[in-house]
């Protein structure tokens, strides 16, 4: 069966079918969705990594921070 073939079946078929065959189709679209991708499968995830000033990244960004802070506020 084709594209159009199917779509002249659907037509044929009275209008409280026709919602069960759209229903039915978003219920398969919502069950056959490709799996989200993890965060830590992302390229930018651990970009980072080689840098020296990285390996404590919270230590990081509260020196950042303070020198910050201390310009703005100096």
């Amino acid at each position: 069966m084709n594209a159009t073939q199917l779509v002249n079946d659907i037509e044929q078929l009275p209008l409280e079918a026709q919602h069960q065959v759209e229903d039915f189709i978003a219920f398969i679209k919502m069950r056959y969705q490709p799996a989200k991708s993890k965060l830590s499968d992302e390229g930018f995830v651990g970009m980072w990594s080689d840098r020296a000033e990285m390996q404590d990244s919270t230590e990081w960004v509260k020196n950042n921070r303070q020198s910050e802070w201390a310009k703005n506020n100096g």
